[in-house]
C-alpha cells in the first residue's frame, strides 16, 4: 500500500464511531482489512486503541443538570454566549443548506423501507450516508472527483470491474466477497459517489442499485432525519448541547464551526472537541503564564467532562467520550498526552 493511499484510508475512518447498523461502512472495513492487517506500525496505534481494545471499530464528528465541583480548581459559575435556543432555524438557514447540497451528486434510496441512519461529513467533497431497511444496509460515500482514479486503482486490488449504471451514471462494480460489494460511479461535477452493501448477494445488490435516484436538493434534505445536523441548524443544535457545558475564555459559542451535514453522534464530537481543544489551550496558557487559579479552573472544567450529558449520551454509541475523558483526565493530572492531537483532533 502506498502512502498515498494509507493517507486516503486514514482521513475516510473515524477512530471513535461504532458501527451503527452492526457492521463496518465501507471506509472503516478498508481501513481495517489494509492498514490494521498489514500496516499496524504506520498508523498511530493510540488513535485506534479505544474502538480495538473494546473489541468496537474503526469509523468517520453531547450534561448532567448541574456541573460536579472540583474542591481542587476554581468553581464554575455557567456558560456564557450561548445563542438562543431558537437561534439559526430562519429562511437564511434554509438557504444554506441548500447552497451546501446544490454542487454535489444528490443520491437516495427510493424503495419501500429503506431509511437513512448516519449522515456526516458533506463540508466540501466528501460525506457519507448510511441507510438500511433494518435487515440490510447500504453506505453511500462520496469523494472529490480528482481522487477517482487514485480509489479506482485501489479498488482494481479488490477485484475486476464489471460495468454498471447507477441513477443514469456509469459505475463499475467490484466484488469484496459473495455478501459484499461496491459501486463506484463516474465524477458528477465535483465529486464522484461509491455504494457499498453488506449482507446481500450479488442479486439483491444489483436489485437495489435499481433504485437508487438522484433527487433535487430540496427533496434529498427533506430525507435526512430530523436530528441531522445541517449549516442551517448549528447554532440551534450547539445551544442545547452546551447547555451545562463549561465555555472556555475567549470561546464564542455564536461562532461555532461544524460545517457540512452531520448527526449528532458527529455534531457532538466536532463541538465537544472544539470546547475541549480550547480548554486545553486555556490550560497551557495558565501554566506558561504562572496563573494558577486560571489553570485550576481549566482543570475543573475538564474533569467536569465526565458529567456532560452530550458525552453520556454519545457513551453507548462509540468511543469519543472516552477518548475525551482520557485526555481530561490526564490534564487534570498534571500531564499533557503527547497524543491528544490525534486522538481529539486538536489543532
Amino acid at each position: 500500500m502506498t502512502d498515498e493511499q494509507l493517507d486516503r484510508l486514514v482521513r475516510d475512518a473515524d477512530p471513535y464511531r461504532t458501527g451503527l447498523t452492526g457492521r463496518l461502512g465501507g471506509a472503516e472495513q478498508t481501513l481495517l482489512e489494509e492498514i490494521v492487517s498489514t500496516r499496524k506500525s504506520a498508523f498511530p496505534v493510540r488513535r485506534l486503541a479505544g474502538a480495538l481494545a473494546a473489541a468496537a471499530v474503526v469509523t468517520g464528528v453531547i450534561g448532567a443538570s448541574t456541573l460536579l465541583r472540583d474542591g481542587g480548581g476554581a468553581d464554575w459559575a455557567g456558560p456564557v454566549g450561548l445563542p438562543s435556543a431558537d437561534a439559526g432555524t430562519t429562511t437564511d438557514g434554509v438557504e444554506l443548506d441548500l447552497k451546501a447540497v446544490e454542487r454535489l451528486p444528490r443520491l437516495l434510496v427510493d424503495e419501500p423501507g429503506w431509511k437513512i441512519t448516519t449522515v456526516y461529513g458533506f463540508a466540501a467533497e466528501e460525506g457519507t450516508i448510511q441507510f438500511t431497511d433494518g435487515r440490510r444496509s447500504l453506505e453511500m460515500n462520496w469523494y472529490p472527483a480528482d481522487s477517482h482514479q487514485g480509489y479506482y486503482d485501489d479498488r482494481l486490488e479488490v477485484s475486476d470491474p464489471e460495468a454498471a449504471t447507477v441513477a443514469g451514471v456509469k459505475a463499475n462494480v467490484f466484488t469484496y466477497a459473495a455478501d459484499d460489494f461496491a459501486a463506484m460511479l463516474d465524477p458528477d461535477g465535483s465529486a464522484f459517489v461509491e455504494l457499498r452493501a453488506q449482507g446481500m448477494d450479488r442479486g439483491d445488490f444489483d436489485t437495489l442499485l435499481t433504485h437508487v435516484v438522484k433527487a433535487e436538493p430540496e427533496a434529498f434534505l427533506a430525507a435526512m432525519p430530523a436530528e441531522v445536523v445541517t449549516p442551517g441548524k448549528v447554532r440551534a443544535a450547539a445551544a442545547r448541547i452546551l447547555t451545562d457545558v463549561p465555555i472556555p475564555p475567549g470561546f464564542d459559542v455564536e461562532r461555532i464551526d461544524v460545517a457540512g451535514a452531520n448527526d449528532p453522534y458527529q455534531f457532538g464530537a466536532a463541538v465537544t472537541g472544539q470546547v475541549t481543544c480550547t480548554w486545553i489551550a486555556e490550560w497551557k496558557r495558565a501554566g506558561e503564564s504562572g496563573d494558577a487559579a486560571a489553570a485550576g479552573q481549566a482543570v475543573s472544567a475538564l474533569r467536569s467532562s465526565h458529567q456532560w450529558k452530550v458525552l453520556k449520551d454519545m457513551n453507548g454509541e462509540g468511543d469519543w467520550p472516552e477518548a475525551i475523558w482520557d485526555v481530561a483526565d490526564e490534564v487534570a493530572s498534571g500531564t499533557l498526552p503527547d497524543h491528544y492531537k490525534e486522538g481529539i483532533g486538536c489543532p
